[in-house]
């Protein structure tokens, strides 16, 4: 799944291909995945430019002028840009072409990803307004986090990542964290310390920072698609790392599922 250093990187390599571009027509060709209807989705994309691309979050936001157009890679979601007369693949789900002729295509093969096009007159939706602070957000301190946990019994792994807490933390960065952090990903959020809280907060800043500078994470879920290809797998010290030895300790790192997802960790550096 595409997170935050992922998104932003998307972010960052679009500004440089579509701003300013202006939209000719726009064709849908999976309905559910857009709001409004696929018909006012189509009508109201017309003729209108892309005027930046903002992130939240895991949410890309083009700015349209009068509009935004929200965008939520989900697990497989990928843009590529295209020539017009390239034939249409499979999973090709939403193609904008601009007057160009050159097309920007949302792939998704799961058809989880979700595109919102909302007028700026209008209050944002609640999945975005209730987005928790980022990474390098000063208003990130210890004592934010330990009030958002000190009443919560759930694992902190699991409360990582909920985007009310720490936006744009997915299951790659939740296991690194913790691992950085040196905190057991089944402790619950109430037992944390402020000490540990600063930890988390300190391991965030530091992991994200890195990962957007080198372009995010590729494997499975998020590979090359507008010619960039990150590198912070090269860098990851738990997640898939599984029977291979902690680099800190030498002790082998586990893997267990928590909550249906899966959760690196180092059993000695990470003790319960």
């Amino acid at each position: 799944m595409p997170e935050i250093a992922e998104v932003e990187t998307v972010r960052r390599t679009l500004r440089t291909q579509i701003i300013n571009k202006k939209i000719k027509k726009v064709t849908v060709l999976y309905e559910k995945m857009v709001t409004p209807n696929a018909e006012l989705f189509i009508k109201e994309l017309k003729n209108k430019v892309i005027i930046d691309i903002l992130r939240r979050g895991k949410w890309l936001i083009f700015d349209l002028g009068q509009d935004y157009l929200f965008s939520h890679l989900r697990m497989e979601g990928k843009f590529f840009l295209k020539d017009q007369q390239m034939p249409i693949v499979k999973h090709e789900h939403v193609i904008i072409t601009f007057t160009d002729n050159s097309e920007l295509r949302y792939h998704d093969t799961r058809k989880f990803g979700r595109m919102l096009l909302i007028p700026k007159s209008e209050n944002i939706i609640e999945t975005i307004t209730r987005q928790g602070l980022e990474p390098n957000d000063q208003n990130l301190t210890s004592k934010y986090l330990y009030a958002k946990l000190r009443n919560k019994s759930l694992a902190i792994k699991s409360i990582l990542l909920d985007q009310k807490i720490i936006s744009g933390l997915g299951n790659i960065y939740a296991n690194e964290v913790l691992y950085a952090s040196q905190i057991n990903p089944w402790r619950r959020g109430k037992d944390l310390t402020l000490k540990e809280c600063q930890r988390i907060i300190d391991a965030s800043n530091q992991i994200i920072a890195q990962a957007i500078e080198l372009g995010g994470t590729t494997i499975k879920s998020y590979t090359s698609s507008l010619g960039v290809t990150g590198q912070f797998q090269q860098y990851l010290q738990v997640h898939q790392r599984e029977k291979t030895n902690c680099p800190n300790c030498g002790s082998v790192i586990l893997r267990a599922k928590l909550n249906g997802r899966s959760t690196y960790y180092c059993p000695k550096c990470q003790k319960k």
